[in-house]
């Protein structure tokens, strides 16, 4: 089969998976909660054709794992065409110093599917959102470019870059190490507050990395060119 039927073939499984797809679809990008307020609420829409249930779970990033939030209700049922209010509790005792970041799953599961025909295969699919939740400290300003903050090395083929701003920093992954074509792949999507990450990287006597970072809520805005301090 030549490479073009390949993607049609794949392009049409996408499509019939996504006919069959259930999808509870919040009102957000991302969950922001402040601790000044205590809590946030998304609302939560089945935008299936039937009841459905809700079931929402909160996830710890690998280099975050402190409960700090409660989610209420866990699971519920909707409707088909109506919403659910779902809280985000914080909980912690202690005052946060920065911004700290955990992610929440919004699963729905179909109830009474009808049954299949017989001779006729059904693949049924639940459609998983994922999103990610920040936790914003107390009194800490809102920083719209929290990228400009973050400060970048180059040492012996190696890139460092360290945040050290009370603020979680959403960019691209792949970075571009200038003049000339270097190039870098950081590990994830963001930065974390206080944390220094170091990635190989090609390109020396580069002074500039172009990075292209994302909003608050997850948006690509223009390519950022910040200076490379050479150690």
């Amino acid at each position: 089969m030549t490479t073009q039927l390949l993607n049609i073939a794949a392009l049409t499984l996408l499509l019939s998976l996504n006919a069959q797809a259930d999808g509870m679809v919040p009102d957000t990008s991302v969950v922001i909660v402040y601790e000044q307020e205590g809590e946030a609420s998304v609302s939560v829409t089945n935008t299936d054709n039937q009841l459905a249930l809700l079931h929402v779970t909160l996830e710890d990033i690998p280099e975050d794992t402190e409960p700090l939030l409660v989610v209420t209700p866990p699971l519920s049922r909707v409707e088909p065409g109506k919403s659910q209010l779902v809280r985000f509790i914080f909980q912690d005792q202690q005052p946060l110093k920065s911004q700290r970041l955990k992610r929440v799953v919004f699963e729905g599961m179909p109830k009474g599917r009808p049954a299949t025909e017989a001779g006729h295969a059904r693949v049924g699919v639940t459609v998983r959102q994922n999103l990610p939740v920040i936790i914003h400290p107390k009194g800490l300003a809102t920083n719209r470019t929290p990228w400009t903050g973050l400060t970048w090395h180059l040492q012996n083929n190696e890139l460092q870059v360290h945040n050290d701003t009370p603020y979680v920093v959403r960019l691209a992954q792949e970075l571009r190490l200038l003049p000339g074509d270097g190039r870098a792949m950081l590990p994830r999507t963001y930065v974390l507050p206080g944390e220094r990450l170091r990635v190989p990287a090609s390109g020396a006597g580069a002074s500039t990395v172009r990075l292209q970072p994302a909003t608050l809520y997850g948006f690509a805005v223009a390519a950022y060119d910040a200076p490379i301090t050479l150690r």
